[in-house]
């Protein structure tokens, strides 16, 4: 029984050695390497007796930061991962709440580590701690007294009132999503990942769990080469990838700038893509670019570690037709519930909840927004069995597939309408001439703000809008940017947007 995530770490470290297992294109691990080192860490750990706490690791992306979340691991503690590119204050707020008793740094961040309030934390180099002489009888103690429920990591995504909240998720929940996204996207050792996202995000949990799994090969991609989408398609080309799990705008820098009619990802096979909606359009030009690839929707919370449902991509889609998130992986169910607690009806729209073994631990230090959103099931009375509602607003379609309609907090009530703002971007985003649009709202106004990247003048964007939306869902200031600002995700930044608009 697999009760923790180093059993994979160690049946594939016997089966393929000296196979790449981490690389950046400059530095690289084969399998040996990121488990000596995660060995070389965990008896650091076990001698200094910390056990069972959180470490955090503030390293630049590379392999030898993913085989620091393994040695953590391996000592019998969990993982904070921080990045410098995060704000100070953010940073000390995650410190200040995990309270670890020491961080992990590399040459890069040490300085940086050092300006920190620790409160007794001490700072550690990966580099000397994961040098440390094998303990093995200390490791295998640990190692046999793990169970599946022991926590993994905590990551930190923003709260609603400044404060991030640490979403803390145990061995059991990965293994379980891991096992079911592999058997959907069809990993296996011949996968080559391109990675996009920061390995503080749980977006990465896909390649590197993945790997270690299937004795499969991760790239960890330079965050520079996203703004140069011609020289991110020939790393892709040169390292042979041939999957990628990313954010629909990493995707659609690449597609939308004509980037296709100079060099096309000619290895990749399987697409998936999250987070965000795709515009039709732009997915039309990535299934014409790799007419044999597979492209599949998926859709989760952090808090149901990692992505909870999935489309197979198999029709044609009518411009300004939403692609579906579909169903549930298996082990998981998607409750539908209207605001007074009941299953909602055919069409009929619901706030997304989920239930299963993919729920993680809740926040961490943080039981009152814990119990917020990890409720008893109200469809059942009999025992305790908790759900998340994800605050997403979702209904299905005819053919029974599940749509996401809208965050609740993305809806807004505008002339007496409801408007969803994602409404007005699908509308935005399939018009020749537009590469990449979002909405924001003044509230103190009542005034909808649409910024868009492209070639029409606002004035004549506004013009065709006027014959394509019903007029209190026109935006009332149209602006045009040269690029829209993104997150450390690649996700549309739409607080920066609010704050820009905010300040004018």
């Amino acid at each position: 029984m697999r009760r923790n995530i180093l059993n994979d770490l160690y049946a594939t470290a016997r089966r393929v050695p000296d196979k790449t297992a981490f690389s950046d294109g400059e530095t690289s691990l084969t399998f040996r390497e990121v488990l000596d080192l995660a060995r070389g860490l965990g008896s650091f750990l076990c001698r200094r007796g910390i056990y069972k706490r959180p470490l955090v690791v503030f390293m630049r992306k590379s392999p030898q930061e993913a085989a620091a979340f393994f040695g953590v691991v391996a000592g019998g503690c969990f993982y904070v991962p921080i990045d410098e590119e995060m704000p100070s204050g953010r940073i000390q707020l995650i410190l200040d709440n995990v309270k670890s008793p020491l961080i992990l740094c590399d040459e890069s961040t040490l300085e940086t580590a050092k300006t920190f309030r620790l409160e007794g934390g001490e700072i550690v180099l990966f580099q000397d701690a994961a040098g440390t002489p094998e303990d093995g009888e200390a490791l295998q103690a640990v190692y046999e007294k793990a169970i599946d429920t022991d926590p993994i990591y905590i990551v930190f995504t923003s709260g609603s009132t400044g404060i991030p909240k640490g979403v803390a998720a145990c061995h059991r929940s990965v293994l379980d999503y891991i096992e079911q996204l592999s058997e959907i996207l069809g990993f296996d050792e011949n996968t080559v990942f391109g990675n996009q996202t920061p390995l503080y995000f749980d977006a990465c949990l896909k390649e590197l769990y993945s790997t270690i799994k299937f004795g499969a090969t991760t790239y960890l991609i330079p965050k520079s080469l996203f703004s140069i989408p011609t020289a991110l398609v020939e790393y892709l080309n040169t390292h042979q990838i041939n999957t990628l799990c990313w954010v629909v705008s990493a995707l659609t820098m690449i597609s939308a700038f004509g980037t296709f009619d100079v060099v096309k990802p000619v290895f990749l096979r399987t697409v998936a893509f999250g987070s965000e909606v795709f515009p039709i359009k732009q997915l039309r030009r990535w299934q014409e670019a790799l007419p044999e690839a597979s492209f599949t929707n998926l859709y989760g919370p952090t808090e149901g570690t990692g992505m909870c449902c999935y489309y197979h991509v198999d029709r044609d889609f009518q411009d300004g037709e939403a692609i579906p998130i579909g169903r549930p992986f298996p082990n998981r169910e998607i409750l539908l519930l209207t605001e007074d607690n009941k299953i909602a009806g055919p069409g009929q729209e619901g706030e997304i909840c989920i239930r299963g073994t993919s729920l993680t631990l809740g926040y961490y230090n943080d039981p009152q927004r814990t119990a917020a959103a990890f409720v008893q099931n109200p469809l059942n009375t009999a025992y305790p069995e908790l759900i998340y509602k994800t605050g997403d607003i979702g209904r299905y379609n005819e053919a029974g597939e599940l749509l996401f309609v809208s965050r609740r907090d993305y809806q807004i009530k505008h002339m007496g309408h409801r408007v969803e703002l994602g409404e007005i971007e699908v509308n935005v985003a399939m018009l020749p001439g537009v590469q990449m649009t979002a909405c924001i709202y003044d509230s103190r106004r009542s005034k909808i703000v649409l910024y868009y990247v492209g070639d029409l003048t606002e004035k004549e964007l506004t013009e065709v809008l006027k014959t394509k939306l019903p007029r209190y869902m026109l935006p009332n200031r149209t602006l045009r940017l040269e690029a829209l600002p993104l997150t450390a995700n690649q996700k549309i930044d739409r607080v920066a947007l609010q704050k820009s608009y905010d300040a004018r």
